[in-house]
């Protein structure tokens, strides 16, 4: 894939959809730009010979369990907002969903004729679903791939084709979709070495990862392992091949692949030798981000949104840090859970032409260099990152621009999903220690295959 150089501030904006979920604040603490920064904002919008073209109809509706507008979490005004109100006198208008049933939200809108124009695609689960379910249309007549601002996309957007049809306008591929969070005092105090530098070594491995986690875990004296409700989708991410992939427009199903085999026995073993924090010893079945803080787990990989915002102190601790997950020492390149920043367009909806614009500013955000340090100095001022923070950020990005890896076993359809996702003989049952993947693969094989021989018709 052809690398996009973009901002590390710009896809952090746009990649705290989820974790930024049912974060409350009022209106008096949302945050506008400084009249300096918004009058720099709008130079470059004016002068961004790239921004083409006016808007009769300024407003464009979105749907989403997050706002793309300013909101009580500690964000100020996005760089890519604050260019679409400067060049097109535009307005987001923002239709708050409920996260556990906005699908069914929006298809209540789509049927009442709500004029809602896009959603959000970086929760991964929206394609090829919204295809299948005809929710969202396709975006080839609104996105030109030539066009200097989306054309380094393209091939992540093919990635995304169905029935010859491209769904999903990507404005950038991130490495933040899941990271292993920790804590260096953590590490120092328990004589580790820090994830970070075995990471800049070239070292950070399965095999690493697992001694760490062996030299540290002692259940008696409340000290455990992995943590978090994302690990095994995570993990599973770094040998390289998708439980449900998307090509050629069909979907393909890699169950009985060789490397997701591999790496579903080592998740067995880190089950079967403790390593796993939920449900060992008195630790329960409550994800606690805060033992990181506490120094009692060491290791919680989660969506690095988990960290933007003005408290991420409070339960990883002043000294918490994060690395990409471990590569996978047998796979083709170093694979990671990719993220994704993006959105669909809605069946129905009144301003496509306007999502469009919307997307080609956030590509300025992206790409236009002042714009990008306008964005990055933005974000260490709200969430008062660290150097060596901003920097990993960067690293991740490199490798998930460089080997882009997306899994569509949550964006099928709730069949699919509900058998993939199962503790019973879904992709984390092997992690528990107690079904090995053989006797998954056996239950659930014929299932998925009768299903996705049903959506490619």
């Amino acid at each position: 894939m052809k690398k996009t150089r973009f901002a590390i501030a710009a896809v952090l904006l746009a990649a705290m959809a989820g974790g930024l979920a049912g974060c409350g604040g009022s209106e008096s603490s949302y945050k506008s730009l400084d009249s300096a920064t918004a009058a720099e904002v709008a130079e470059v919008a004016k002068a961004d010979e790239r921004l083409t073209g006016e808007l009769e109809n300024k407003t464009i509706h979105w749907m989403a369990n997050w706002d793309i507008n300013p909101d009580g979490t500690g964000k100020s005004t996005p760089i890519e907002l604050a260019i679409f109100q400067s060049r097109y006198g535009g307005e987001v208008k923002f239709h708050n969903v409920d996260w556990s049933s906005r699908y069914d939200t929006l298809a209540n809108a789509i049927n009442g004729d709500e004029g809602i124009d896009f959603f959000p695609a970086s929760d991964l689960d929206a394609f090829p679903k919204g295809a299948i379910k005809d929710m969202f249309v396709p975006i080839d007549d609104y996105i030109d791939f030539n066009d200097p601002l989306f054309a380094d996309m393209k091939s992540t957007m093919d990635l995304f084709q169905w029935k010859g049809k491209h769904y999903v306008i990507a404005n950038a591929v991130s490495g933040d979709n899941c990271v292993v969070i920790y804590n260096k005092d953590t590490i120092e105090e328990n004589g580790l070495k820090d994830p970070a530098k075995l990471f800049a070594e070239g070292n950070w491995t399965w095999d690493t990862f697992t001694e760490e986690l062996s030299q540290f875990v002692d259940v008696d004296n409340n000290q455990f392992g992995i943590d978090g409700w994302w690990f095994e989708a995570g993990l599973s991410a770094t040998c390289g091949v998708p439980y449900i992939d998307v090509k050629d427009g069909k979907l393909v199903n890699n169950l009985k692949d060789p490397a997701i085999e591999r790496l579903q026995n080592w998740m067995f073993e880190l089950g079967t030798k403790g390593l796993v924090a939920i449900g060992v010893g008195d630790y329960g079945w409550t994800a606690m981000p805060n033992y990181i803080g506490e120094g009692k787990t060491l290791f919680f990989p989660c969506g690095a949104w988990a960290l933007y915002n003005d408290s991420w102190k409070k339960d990883y601790g002043e000294n918490a840090m994060f690395v990409p997950m471990p590569k996978d020492p047998n796979a083709s390149a170093y694979y990671i859970p990719c993220g994704l920043d993006g959105y669909v367009l809605v069946k129905g909806g009144k301003n496509p032409e306007g999502v469009a614009k919307f997307a080609a500013c956030k590509r300025v955000t992206i790409t236009n260099e002042r714009a990008n340090a306008i964005a990055t100095e933005q974000l260490v001022n709200d969430y008062a990152w660290r150097d060596d923070m901003v920097e990993m950020k960067k690293k991740c990005d490199e490798l998930a621009q460089a080997n882009p890896y997306y899994d569509f076993f949550n964006a099928v359809s709730s069949d699919v999903s509900g058998l993939l996702d199962s503790n019973e003989n879904g992709i984390r049952a092997a992690s528990k220690g107690q079904t090995p993947w053989s006797e998954s693969v056996s239950a659930i094989y014929s299932a998925v295959d009768a299903y996705i021989n049903e959506y490619n018709g």
